[in-house]
């Protein structure tokens, strides 16, 4: 018989002709909601082989569901599963090719959202379907623009570094901050400003991007006191992780114009796992979505085609190996696979 393959999510089509060549393959046919661990644990009980997201919760009780669970593989390099109840089962986790890297795509994203605040699309585009357009009153939705402004960034790895050239594009100044200064040629080639302080990057900014990794260091690293050193007509993006900014500060700020607005494509409450400061609340409270000065992205930003195509065929590719009796080229946990 041929393996069974449970996909938590639509994928690419192409990811999903290369599994078809292995096993059969089913998959969770609803984009707008996350699979839940019930119907995980329902699928797992008659499938060899799971895939699955980033953000699945892939709990003992999944694992355990099904005695010849054969493998798994995820989309995504640090996935939600249970490993002591994976190693125990001696169950490969198949990692798609790091060199496929979210990166650009989400520097992109970045991009757009600065450019959606400085030209207040959202609200534009609120204010044209409500039927508000006037030719003479387009003074009601004017914009900040981008030339000769400045864009913060918070950190300058591997997605800041991206974003420089597109700042650049649009005539804006590039000021960050990182523990470690680049050396002053590199600077001067990428035509960015280092400052050692982070209050002075805030201060100076039209719009502030968070850029860093998300550690003890970064937790609530923009709360109250980083808000209120803001300009009142800046903005914040924030396309790293939810919980490097205090969210009920940020939303207080929003409510009372301390700040102009903000751009998210990540949230505090994200993602559900064994957690002790999860909530049960959704991902994206309410009263950010009642406000008109933010934009709300659903952490979109692998959501290309041609990333979520390649990551997804190299992660099935893999798993067509496992089954085939070969070692895959990139595993969580390839120590399972040591002494055999």
């Amino acid at each position: 018989m041929r393996p069974r393959v449970f996909v938590v999510q639509p994928i690419p089509e192409v990811a999903l002709d290369v599994l078809r060549q292995a096993a059969d393959v089913s998959d969770y046919p609803y984009m707008d909601r996350q699979i839940s661990v019930d119907e995980l644990v329902a699928n797992a009980k008659r499938s060899d082989w799971l895939f699955v997201m980033h953000e699945t919760n892939v709990t003992a009780a999944v694992i355990n569901a099904n005695a010849d669970l054969q493998g798994i593989g995820a989309l995504g390099s640090t996935p939600h599963i249970d490993m002591q109840a994976a190693n125990a089962r001696r169950i490969p986790i198949v990692l798609g090719d790091p060199a496929i890297s979210v990166a650009r795509s989400t520097a992109d994203l970045t991009m757009a959202m600065l450019l959606g605040l400085a030209h207040r699309l959202a609200e534009s585009d609120r204010y044209t379907r409500c039927g508000k357009f006037r030719q003479e009153q387009s003074m009601a939705m004017i914009g900040m623009g981008c030339p000769e402004r400045t864009v913060g960034l918070i950190g300058l790895g591997r997605l800041a570094l991206l974003m420089v050239p597109r700042i650049r594009a649009f005539e804006m100044r590039v000021l960050y901050t990182k523990r470690t200064r680049l050396a002053r040629d590199q600077e001067q080639a990428l035509g960015v400003e280092w400052t050692p302080r982070l209050d002075d990057l805030i201060q100076r900014s039209d719009f502030v991007c968070i850029a860093c990794d998300y550690n003890s260091a970064t937790h609530k690293l923009i709360g109250r006191r980083e808000l209120d050193l803001m300009k009142p007509d800046a903005y914040l993006i924030n396309t790293a992780r939810g919980r490097i900014v205090d969210e009920p500060e940020l939303i207080r700020a929003l409510q009372q114009r301390r700040i102009a607005g903000a751009a998210l494509d990540v949230y505090w409450n994200e993602p559900y796992r064994d957690d002790p400061e999860a909530s049960p609340d959704p991902w994206v409270p309410e009263a950010l979505c009642k406000l008109d000065n933010v934009i709300l992205a659903p952490h979109n930003g692998d959501a290309t085609w041609d990333f979520r195509a390649r990551k997804a065929t190299s992660v099935a590719q893999g798993m067509a190996a496992v089954m085939r009796g070969e070692r895959p080229a990139l595993l969580l946990n390839p120590e399972i696979y040591q002494g055999s």
